[in-house]
């Protein structure tokens, strides 16, 4: 068996769906189809249960897997590790992150140093405004924001984690006795802005309140040094994320919950066209250990 079939099984295997393994493995779905069975005219048996409705392992078919995956993931690191020591390149993962709770990680970057020691992650701070710029121009491998993530030329991984999301604001200001507020109370509030995608900062910061009532844009921000000091003036206030309670305690700030807020949800995602060894090793973590609760 080539390499090549063995990355089509695996990776049919994971997607239980031609047409998706065909476009992560950027071949054909009739590529894909042949690769499955002529292993399976090797091997003697159906590694798959196929209808027009789904795609599903064989016993057999989840003992292969069982088995090749980790001896595939070995083979594959190791002419990973021969390429970068053959360009005099060591065997890193630039990992991008908008806030510096690494801490919280902690779990996830445990696990992936288990799984391929060797691989240095370096962490890499990237701003509110256009922080997928980083991945396109290369400068991080992988990056961690909350979802949604609509870019058609990024991978989006599992969640890593999920956590509330907070109010902040100036510890003079009028919220900031209450035990909770809602994005209710953000139309007479101006708001912090940012040149991240519409779509994206919607997600945390919505231009409209759940009745319909417009929410003041304020300043424009790029990263927390610039929105703790808009917000501590008290010249605008910010929905941002729980953990900034643990790592941005200051006391000239206030962190209020919003409690009409859906919890928030954090992935990695990458260049699909960048995707290594190292970035498939630190999502798989991700998905194994499942959402962190942060």
């Amino acid at each position: 068996m080539e390499i090549r079939d063995i990355e089509i099984f695996l990776t049919l295997a994971q997607e239980l769906h031609f047409g998706r393994t065909a476009k992560r493995l950027y071949v054909t779905p009739a590529r894909v189809s042949q690769a499955i069975k002529k292993q399976e005219r090797g091997i003697g048996g159906a590694l798959f249960e196929r209808t027009s409705h789904h795609v599903r392992l064989t016993p057999l078919g989840q003992q292969l897997y069982d088995d090749l995956l980790p001896a595939y993931r070995g083979l594959r690191q190791g002419l990973e590790r021969a390429a970068l020591t053959a360009r005099g390149k060591p065997d890193v993962l630039r990992l991008g992150m908008i806030s510096s709770n690494t801490g919280d990680l902690r779990p996830v970057l445990a696990e992936f140093a288990a799984r391929r020691p060797g691989c240095t992650v370096q962490i890499r701070a990237v701003p509110y405004d256009g922080p997928f710029a980083h991945l396109r121009a290369g400068t991080v491998d992988v990056l961690l924001v909350w979802l949604p993530i609509e870019e058609p030329d990024l991978t989006v991984g599992p969640v890593v984690c999920t956590e509330p999301v907070v109010l902040v604001v100036s510890a003079n200001h009028r919220l900031a006795v209450r035990d909770s507020v809602s994005y209710e109370d953000l139309a007479d509030e101006p708001v912090v802005t940012g040149a991240a995608p519409a779509y994206w900062r919607e997600a945390l910061i919505p231009t409209r309140t759940p009745s319909g009532r417009p929410i003041p844009a304020g300043p424009a921000v790029v990263d927390g040094t610039q929105l703790f000091a808009v917000v501590a003036t008290g010249e605008a206030v910010c929905p941002a994320f729980a953990h900034g309670l643990r790592y941005y305690s200051r006391p000239d700030i206030a962190y209020i919950p919003i409690r009409d807020a859906p919890l928030s949800r954090w992935a990695f995602c990458w260049r699909s066209d960048a995707e290594t060894d190292a970035i498939r090793a630190l999502a798989s973590v991700a998905a194994d250990l499942g959402p962190l609760a942060l």
